[in-house]
């Protein structure tokens, strides 16, 4: 046996091995990204209040869901306007829902504390919804129409009493 050859175990195992670094690497690839005009995928998360929350049980309302945490600057940058524009918009038939990916419960609950924001918020430390979405940059926020349709994707901080924004969300309506 030379010094130079792999045992036959091993060469199965470093092939065997090899295979699957190029599953994961393939799967990873094929990971649906979710742009304006697909239909949203459908999630289920419990908010902090104890409301089951999911894509289709809105009843013919708007849905703005919104990934963030509370370590990304541009996240804490526009949670006051995201939650100004609910507070104006809830009565049109407007609900924001903020999924933060936060893993330190403690840094999560305090934040949401101090912001006393008016919106629904929910903790998904395993990012399992954003996942769903294919969101991996922070904030990232949907506009979902009532049939359940993306009819905007917004991804960084953004004014969202910018008449723009607004003009979207009304449209949505």
């Amino acid at each position: 046996m030379s010094g130079s050859k792999l045992p036959f175990r091993l060469q199965i195992l470093a092939v065997a091995l090899l295979a699957a670094l190029g599953w994961v690497v393939a799967d990873s690839a094929v990971q649906k990204i979710v742009e304006t005009g697909d239909k949203a995928p459908n999630f289920r998360i419990v908010t902090d209040n104890g409301r089951t929350i999911t894509r289709s049980n809105f009843g013919g309302k708007v849905l703005v869901l919104n990934f963030w945490a509370t370590w990304c600057p541009p996240c804490i940058q526009e949670i006051p306007s995201l939650d100004a524009m609910q507070r104006k918009m809830a009565g049109d038939g407007v609900v924001v829902v903020a999924v933060s990916v936060d893993k330190n419960e403690k840094a999560y609950r305090d934040f949401l504390s101090r912001a006393r924001v008016s919106f629904l918020t929910a903790r998904d430390p395993e990012a399992d919804v954003s996942s769903i979405y294919g969101t991996f940059k922070y904030p990232e926020t949907y506009i979902i129409n009532r049939d359940g349709k993306v009819v905007a994707k917004h991804i960084s901080d953004q004014n969202w009493l910018d008449e723009g924004i607004l003009r979207d969300i009304r449209a949505a309506l």
